[in-house]
């Protein structure tokens, strides 16, 4: 929420604000629909799971270092904009290109460039967001730019729901996937059109190391989108959560029981990142076409978006302990059935019934982010708890690399290997979780 004014009156938008923000949702529109169909292109081309979870851990990796790279040059005031427009301009660029390139390796590239400039640009996004207000409007307005951008990303995934759908029977596949190709950049265009025309000059920007953990706080708080229901840490999070880490005094302050769920964590990151990295193979293997994949990848993000704000109210009322591992428990059993029922393929009411267990786990993504999250602040101390939380998004980041690639490879042997392994790393997070009793003691 934001903090009210001393009139009592909430703040309103910077002037021009609903320019660029609408602009940048258009961008988002052009993410969300290549965070699909790139990884369904290059299995047209012949890739493999293994490939896939080549493509998955490159982008992931590649996005941390870009967020830091950028949000350091966005410490000066005037390459904000300029920030902004290159990652546009880019994105229009690899997705006009991208339909053009018939190797699977220069694919995995074009994918990598493009994501290092998605994720690079979030720190610049936010520093625009809070640049020239004050700090009472700072949560309201990141709040506001998240929100939009969702709207974006789910814009982007029914584009690649609807279009399949409807010219399926006048192209080939591959031939839909040039069309998308070239509507995601068209809206990519249009977006870095209109961020050239609305993006505010700001004259400054925090500065201070006060403002910085602050809104760190307000990043790592405020809404959850679409995308975070396959894509499990944010590199903005990440770049505002570890600014002022110190590795010294954060392994002093740790104890047990923020180390042991800690490692649940790795667990269970590494288990997400091995079954959403190879899943486009497994159900194009199983009969679907692109705009079926889109609309099961749709249902599952919203299955997450709905729940954020619910799950908050109750991690705020019920044992937390029981919450998370209960909701690992319950994630860690589906993820091997979606492997048995898109192995015996797919029939009308088989794809039904797979797209209630993907709704289901996205249900569970929900649980998970944000319970997790409320563990980790109650078990760090005051005096670190921003760096903890820092370690625990950028540990979600590193895993799910590693996951990417071990789900990539372990899918070559099967993918009921594959899920089982993922769902068994998880269910092991799970015990680790309900082990810690001293969760349940610091439950309201």
């Amino acid at each position: 929420m934001t903090e009210p004014s001393p009139a009592n009156a909430e703040p309103s938008a910077a002037p021009g604000t609903e320019g660029w923000v609408l602009a940048w949702a258009l961008g988002a529109a052009a993410f969300g629909g290549a965070s699909l169909l790139v990884p369904l292109y290059i299995v047209q081309l012949g890739a493999g799971p293994a490939e896939l979870g080549i493509l998955a851990a490159m982008a992931a990796f590649a996005g941390v270092p870009g967020a830091i790279l950028f949000g350091r040059l966005a410490s000066h005031v005037g390459h904000r904009r300029s920030l902004v427009l290159v990652t546009l301009g880019t994105v229009t660029v690899v997705l006009v290109i991208l339909p053009f390139l018939q190797s699977i390796p220069a694919v995995i590239a074009a994918n990598t460039v493009l994501w290092l400039v998605v994720a690079a640009v979030g720190p610049v996004v936010t520093m625009l967001v809070v640049a020239d207000q004050p700090e009472s409007a700072w949560s309201r307005q990141i709040g506001r730019v998240n929100k939009f951008q969702g709207y974006g990303w789910a814009a982007g995934l029914v584009l690649g729901t609807v279009v399949p759908l409807v010219t399926t029977r006048v192209f080939e596949p591959q031939a839909i996937s040039r069309l998308l190709f070239f509507l995601l950049a068209g809206l990519a265009a249009a977006s870095t059109i209109g961020a050239a025309r609305t993006l505010p000059r700001p004259a400054g920007g925090p500065q201070s190391e006060r403002e910085i953990r602050r809104i760190a706080r307000l990043v790592e708080r405020s809404g959850r989108g679409v995308r975070e229901a396959t894509f499990a840490m944010s590199p903005n999070r990440i770049y505002w959560s570890t600014r002022a880490i110190s590795p010294g005094r954060l392994r002093s302050r740790l104890d047990s029981v923020l180390g042991t769920y800690l490692l649940a964590a790795a667990l269970f990151f590494t288990g997400f990142a091995m079954f959403w990295a190879p899943l486009p193979h497994l159900l194009t293997a199983a009969g679907l076409d692109a705009g079926r994949v889109f609309a099961l990848y749709l249902v599952s993000s919203l299955g997450s978006a709905v729940l954020y704000e619910g799950v908050g109210t109750l991690a705020d009322r019920l044992d937390v302990r029981l919450l998370q591992s209960g909701a690992l428990l319950v994630r860690g059993l589906l993820f091997p059935l979606v492997a048995l029922l898109a192995g015996v393929g797919l029939t009308s009411l088989g794809t039904i019934m797979l797209g209630v267990l993907l709704t289901a786990i996205g249900l569970t993504w929900a649980v998970i982010l944000v319970v997790g999250t409320t563990i980790v602040s109650r078990l760090a101390t005051p005096s670190v708890r921003g760096e903890v939380l820092g370690s625990y998004t950028a540990l979600g980041a590193f895993a799910g690399g590693i996951g990417s690639v071990l789900g990539g490879w372990l899918a070559t042997f099967g993918y009921v290997v594959a899920f089982t392994v993922a769902g068994g790393l998880v269910v092991a997070g799970a015990v680790l979780v309900g082990s810690l009793r001293a969760l349940s003691a610091r439950s309201p």
